[in-house]
């Protein structure tokens, strides 16, 4: 990946609102951009060096390997994806969703190159102030906030928040009246794996009232948000929704208020980016002109990719009666794979290591193996997977990996049961210098 240059800079309004002008020398002093053939060969080796490692240890202490699970990540993933975003929706400013993973090392990254964030609680605005980020880059995009947040907000200056009922209306007029406020509505978010609008949005029936009493209560809404649920597949969701939200603008024009702000939220996945960004961009540019500033709240689209877990058999089981072998494995989903329970994810199991061969990107399809694979915990909840297809038998001691684990897995993990979490290896790289 080419580093980036000042006349490519120039060609997105999204890297000018960031500043990311400001990082051009550092930019191109950077030497370990990759490509994703590249990163995938750094990762592999990275495998093979921390195993390799973890055996000499067990052997020179003449006792059997106790490996636990581990994360490789690569944040010239996340260098890409940002790049790949500035270049398909030059006119939307990120504001990375924290929740999806608050990796102090991810987070560092986007904020040297400008990226905004989008935070959802107290401890997220702690974490991101902390790294030094200005009030003016987060935005806190929890339509239903304590008490106790909002005034922790109004004594940090973080002004721009979210809402979508009366209440929280009433409760920002008396703890945080100079707020900057969006109205997040309602979205068709059907099409997407976790449908957010069950919880969060005002319908387009009430969106008017609401606009009414904040400015009965002379409360400054600045512009609209929403959301078309997290990892949408359908890319007409947007569509409608920035169609809801011009109706909405002009509501909010017709009472009065100026409008200059419109967040597209989240739900862009890596696989679906490029045909849902060429959608997005001509709708925006037809319905918003150029005096509305644009932000969304990507998440999953940065880090998704650039986390892969390798976890390492522990157990294995063959029942006389079924065909299947049961494999039970030292990370599971009360701890990074919890993304299966909370983000509707199916991880898909790969052979890392069998036996002295090391097997990463090697099979990438599945085999005729049938299997089925468990978390370390006593608890029958922690199936990772019921059915699945390696290209081989394992034995204890032999290791397998889950691509693209970056997103709900980190964020979520607990220890429960007395396990501890995986820990996050990262590939050398000049990256944060």
């Amino acid at each position: 990946m080419p580093a980036i240059t000042e006349k490519n800079l120039f060609t997105s309004e999204s890297l000018r609102t960031t500043e990311l002008l400001g990082h051009v020398n550092a930019i191109n002093s950077v030497s370990t951009w990759s490509s994703s053939d590249h990163s995938r060969q750094a990762v592999g080796e990275a495998f093979k060096r921390m195993i390799t490692e973890l055996e000499q240890t067990s052997h020179a202490q003449g006792e059997p390997l106790d490996a636990d699970a581990f994360f490789v990540a690569d944040l010239h993933t996340v260098y890409r994806q940002l790049i790949r975003w500035h270049t398909k929706l030059p006119r939307v400013q990120p504001f990375y969703a924290v929740k999806c993973n608050p990796d102090p090392h991810v987070l560092a990254l986007l904020n040297k190159f400008g990226t905004g964030f989008d935070c959802a609680s107290k401890g997220e605005i702690e974490q991101v102030l902390n790294m030094g980020v200005p009030s003016e880059k987060i935005v806190y995009a929890n339509p239903c906030k304590a008490i106790t947040y909002i005034r922790y907000s109004a004594a940090k200056g973080i002004d721009l928040m979210t809402f979508d009922n009366a209440d929280e209306l009433y409760k920002v007029k008396q703890h945080h009246p100079n707020a900057r406020l969006l109205l997040r509505i309602s979205t068709d978010d059907s099409g997407s794996l976790c449908r957010l609008s069950l919880k969060f949005g005002a319908s387009l029936e009430d969106t008017g009232s609401l606009l009414d009493l904040a400015k009965s209560l002379d409360l400054n809404v600045v512009g609209v948000s929403f959301h078309v649920g997290s990892g949408s597949y359908d890319p007409s969701a947007f569509l409608d929704a920035i169609r809801r939200s011009r109706f909405v603008f002009d509501q909010g024009l017709d009472r009065g208020f100026k409008f200059d702000l419109l967040d597209i939220g989240g739900g862009f996945s890596s696989d679906t980016f490029d045909s849902v960004a060429d959608l997005v961009r001509p709708a925006l540019d037809t319905y918003f002109d150029s005096s509305v500033r644009i932000i969304s709240e990507p998440g999953r689209f940065f880090v998704a990719g650039a986390f892969t877990l390798a976890v390492n058999v522990i157990a294995k089981r063959k029942l006389a009666d079924e065909e299947k072998v049961m494999y039970y494995v030292n990370d599971g989903v009360y701890g990074s794979l919890n993304c299966i329970l909370f983000d509707h994810q199916h991880p898909v199991a790969r052979v890392l290591k069998k036996g002295s061969q090391y097997l990463y990107n090697t099979h990438l399809s599945t085999g005729n193996h049938h299997c089925s694979i468990w978390g370390p915990t006593c608890d029958s909840l922690d199936a990772i997977a019921s059915d699945a297809r390696l290209p081989y038998e394992l034995n204890v001691g032999d290791w397998i990996y889950f691509d693209d684990a970056g997103a709900y897995t980190v964020a979520a993990a607990s220890c429960f049961n007395g396990f501890k979490t995986s820990r996050i290896v990262y590939l050398e790289t000049d990256i944060l210098d």
